[in-house]
């Protein structure tokens, strides 16, 4: 499936968020960090060395957000260190991930403390041209749903607690400008459908219960630290949720399912086998994790809000 340019156009008009002045713009970055899970990926390792190639190995069959984001809708050359892992929760010790060799948020940060807060030749960054971009708390919902012996309002205040003393490290390290995401309606994936009607919706109310608790911990951090300069939270829900709901209107043949012939990726973009439609049809690759075309409107999405900061008011 390829979406047109005007629907695009018209699924950022609807979504972009309000925009305020920074002393950083995305004219200005030169540097940007990834923190998070299978939906940021790349395959980067950089105990291999912050110069070794990332394996090219996403979730998205193709291209994903932060790919589309430094390399389609970027304004200048971007040296990006995506650290993400997939299967990552911030803690393990918290939330066990699904892949037991998962590389935790608090170990991604790390080995950003190990290889990359020393700023060694090829990752000379500082305070004002990088950005730090967290997306994490998809597989601690889904670890976490159905625990009996927690209050799960209370165990996401927990996750915060945790996940923001790592971005306090950061801040110390030299960090200033931060992109946080929030969990998408991974209710609405072919996972938490097929559980049935009153599952979904009870995870639904987990995950807006948690990003309720990581747009307060922002909030927090930001009155905790009067020097920070680049600060947002973009709610990946209308992105989602406008694409789902009008999902002819943007060419998908199924929005609720996915070829399991597709499920582990394919050689190409518009690879197609027999009973099914061409893979770029689908919204969902597999049980939980959507096709390259929503991670690039989720990314011109982004841009277009980091376009709007820095800008005179």
């Amino acid at each position: 499936m390829v979406m047109s340019h005007s629907l695009v156009v018209a699924v950022i008009g609807l979504l972009s968020s309000c925009l305020t002045a920074s002393g950083l713009s995305w004219n200005t970055i030169e540097y940007m960090f990834v923190f998070g899970d299978s939906y940021s990926t790349v395959g980067y390792n950089v105990s291999a060395g912050i110069t070794s190639p990332s394996t090219r190995d996403t979730s998205s069959n193709g291209l994903n957000w932060v790919d589309f984001l430094t390399g389609t809708y970027n304004r200048t050359a971007l040296k990006v260190f995506n650290l993400a892992f997939g299967g990552a929760t911030i803690d393990a010790a918290l939330v066990p991930p699904p892949i037991p060799t998962a590389l935790s948020v608090v170990d991604q940060v790390t080995q950003f403390n190990e290889y990359l807060a020393p700023k060694p030749v090829g990752a000379i960054w500082n305070s004002t041209n990088s950005l730090f971009a967290i997306w994490i708390g998809i597989n601690d919902v889904d670890g976490s749903f159905g625990w009996s012996n927690i209050s799960q309002p209370e165990f996401y205040g927990v996750l915060m607690d945790r996940l923001f003393s790592q971005v306090d490290d950061l801040y110390l390290k030299g960090a200033r400008s931060f992109l946080f995401l929030t969990v998408p309606p991974i209710n609405r994936a072919p996972f938490w459908v097929q559980q049935g009607s009153e599952v979904a919706p009870q995870i639904a109310t987990d995950i807006a219960e948690y990003n309720t608790h990581l747009r307060q911990s922002v909030h927090a951090f930001k009155a905790n630290y009067i020097d920070l300069d680049l600060v947002i939270v973009f709610d990946t829900q209308p992105i989602f949720n406008l694409l789902l709901d009008e999902w002819e209107t943007f060419g998908f043949i199924n929005v609720t399912g996915y070829c399991t012939a597709y499920e582990n990726g394919t050689a190409t973009l518009t690879y197609q086998v027999e009973g099914c439609a061409p893979v770029s049809s689908y919204f969902w690759l597999n049980f939980l994790h959507p096709l390259f075309p929503i991670h690039n409107i989720l990314a011109k999405a982004i841009s277009t809000t980091l376009s709007g900061y820095g800008l005179p008011v």
